[in-house]
């Protein structure tokens, strides 16, 4: 029997094309067009797997084998530029308790399988298509102090830490899980924030975004 159909919405720019699974915080992927966003969202589903698994959620054998497309939003300059920013219908509606706790397991899963990924990549990465590209230690400082930015759209406010500061990048990601673990009525979280919902997509899509890339641009190719 055919699985349900997993919903999704995707962010139209006028160069790229993002794809995110609506009740999957973080399985996200961008492509010229919808068409191959789609494609390249259930080519990553089982790198996906690897952090629900971490969570101890159940992420269903089928989800990647239809798509139920719910929103369709226009992107910006951001979009283009390589970030899910919109906000969509579904960010905004309430997050019950169940919701919230699973969203702070996934948020964790993420920043494990980022920290067991860097632990196993050379300090130096190969390069990018286009030869560019952080290597592994500016890759985390960028994801630490991006983190640091997302905060202040929740109303979490800390000093920007070193990347290798253990005990205050800790800090900084309790605090956020704190705040994304408790449920909300949907609203931004701080006058012109973000609510809670696309908060926590769009902190999970960032670190494994980077954790794929740090994989994929190791020097043996595993």
């Amino acid at each position: 029997m055919a699985g349900k159909a997993t919903p999704v919405a995707i962010e139209i720019g006028s160069k790229k094309v993002f794809a995110w699974a609506v009740e999957w915080p973080g399985w996200c992927r961008a492509a010229k067009t919808e068409e191959l966003a789609l494609e390249a969202l259930a080519d990553y589903e089982s790198r996906y797997r690897i952090v629900a698994d971490e969570a101890g959620l159940r992420f269903p054998r089928t989800v990647a084998d239809a798509f139920d497309i719910q929103e369709r939003l226009p992107g910006s300059a951001s979009t283009d530029f390589g970030v899910p920013g919109a906000i969509s219908e579904a960010d905004r509606e309430p997050v019950k308790a169940a919701e919230a706790k699973r969203a702070g397991k996934l948020l964790t899963a993420a920043w494990d399988v980022l920290a067991a990924v860097a632990a196993m990549s050379p300090a130096e990465l190969t390069k990018g298509p286009r030869g560019g590209g952080r290597d592994r230690d500016k890759m985390l400082d960028h994801v630490v102090g991006s983190e640091d930015g997302y905060g202040r759209q929740i109303g979490v406010k800390h000093k920007q830490p070193r990347f290798d500061d253990e005990e205050a990048v800790a800090a900084l990601r309790a605090d956020l899980v704190a705040v994304l673990s408790k449920p909300s009525d949907g609203s931004p979280l701080r006058p012109n924030g973000w609510p809670a919902r696309y908060a926590t997509r769009r902190i999970v899509w960032h670190v494994l975004d980077h954790a794929w890339e740090m994989e994929d641009r190791h020097p043996s190719g595993v």
